[in-house]
Order: structure tokens, then sequence, then C-alpha cells
């Protein structure tokens, strides 16, 4: 499977101008590398500007939803939609999608955690549930920035089958190393690729890290973006060496659910 993922400078506060930035980027990779799947970042079509968002989100996924549908079909492209603003019964969701060549959605997914060093509790309503999904017969997981430090969500769904983790983020410079780390950690003890897009820039006084990665279910670093500038990666992931690895290494059939305790 052909990846590529956008480390985007977002513009804070413009959708528009953000959705014609992404339409020109999505036109011309296709062309260039002709990916099966591309991956964009956290909050791509606004940035962080939460005491704006009840203005500026999109609502019930539009006009945001219908757009990456528009561009899945036009390139006939897989697209993991990173994350946008999205207003639901009057409440503002940082809300994940996934949709196929043809312009379906494969899943929707709203952040289960909150950032509280970023008061999201005070702009944000929690999404409940996070499931795998299917693109091009590969199970996937999907989890968003802040997530990543809770090894449980995704080892359930490494547990429910996943062999690909895809990470959009928003993830600060101060913390870089953890968001090295850590998803190096994920890949490790869930033997799945991840697949991460986070964006560069700074907006507000918050520095963004770049460093978007692939990394291997060995924990081998793929390939990783720079610090401070837009870039694509493009990698091709041999998805079919996870059930080997696991093989060789069996953590799911080792497992003992009923000496854990997690509460």
């Amino acid at each position: 499977m052909k990846i590529s993922s956008y480390q985007m400078d977002i513009i804070p506060g413009n959708p528009k101008k953000n959705r014609e930035k992404v339409k020109e980027w999505v036109d011309n990779i296709c062309k260039e590398e002709s990916p099966d799947v591309i991956v964009l970042p956290e909050m791509w079509t606004t940035g962080y500007t939460l005491p704006e968002l009840k203005e500026i989100a999109d609502r019930d996924g539009e006009p945001t939803t219908r757009f990456l549908q528009n561009l899945a079909r036009e390139n006939e492209i897989n697209i993991i939609g990173g994350s946008f603003a999205n207003i639901k019964d009057d409440e503002v969701y940082n809300s994940a999608i996934a949709i196929n060549r043809k312009g379906e959605i494969l899943y929707r997914y709203d952040k289960v955690h909150l950032v509280p060093m970023l008061d999201e509790h005070l702009y944000l309503k929690a999404g409940t549930h996070n499931h795998i999904f299917e693109i091009e017969g590969i199970k996937a997981g999907l989890i968003i920035c802040y997530d990543l430090r809770f090894p449980e969500l995704s080892r359930q769904l490494a547990v429910d089958g996943a062999e690909i983790l895809f990470i959009v983020a928003e993830w600060p410079e101060a913390r870089k190393y953890h968001w090295k780390h850590l998803q190096i950690a994920r890949a490790i003890e869930n033997q799945v690729f991840v697949v991460s897009t986070n964006c560069v820039g700074q907006y507000n006084g918050v520095q963004y890290c770049g460093n978007s990665m692939m990394i291997d279910p060995l924990g081998e670093i793929i390939s990783c973006g720079n610090e401070e500038n837009e870039e694509t990666i493009t990698k091709e992931l041999d998805l079919h060496s996870v059930p080997v690895i696991r093989e060789k290494v069996p953590v799911f059939k080792s497992r003992v659910p009923s000496v854990y305790k997690i509460n």
C-alpha cells in the first residue's frame, strides 16, 4: 500500500483557504506519486483556534465531508481526512473521517481524549467510541493526537485486528520527544504499522514539531519528516508482513487479559 502524508502548515481560522491548499496538494501528489492512500493532519481546516470554532466549524460534517468525498472520487484515492472541528447537536467535536476511492465514508471518529493543557474540554465535546475499519481490505485504526498517550486505545484496535494505525495530530515542539517515542512504542507493542501526520508552523505561541512518521511493526522508522517545514512523505508499506511478525513474536497469543486490571 502506497501512502502519502501531508505535513501541513495550517492557516489558522481560515477553512476556505485550507481547503484550497489541500485540494492543490492532493491534485499534485496524485499526479506525481499515484498513492493508494493520502493522510491529512488534525484540525486542518481551522487549526487550534478554539475560541472561534463555534463560528467557523463544520456543521454535521459539512462542507468538509463533501469536499473530501469529491477529492476521493476525482482522484480515485482513499483519504484519511485528518480531523476537523465539527458541530453536532450544538456541541463542537474534533472529528476524523476515512473515505474510499468511490467517495464512500468508511469511518467517522470523534476524539475521545481532550487535552487539559489546552483547555480543550472548555470548547470541545469528547467522543465515546473507537473501532477498526477496513481500507483496501486492510484492517486499520485511527486516533487523534493526545489519544496517543493512552495505550489502551491503540491496544484494543490491535486486539480487534488492526494492522495499521493512523495518527493525525497537531503535536507541539515542547513535547516532540514524547511524540516520537510513543509512536515507536505503539508500533512495537501492537505489532502494527504506524502512519502519523503532524503539522508544522505555529499558532498562539505554540510551535508544532512536524516529524510525521511511518514506522514498521518492529519499531523501525521507515520515514520521518523534518521539524519545521511543509513536506510530503510517501512510502510503500508491505502490510502483508504484519501476520508474519506476529507469528514470530506471538504477543497476542501470550496475552493474559484476566490478570490486567484497567479501571
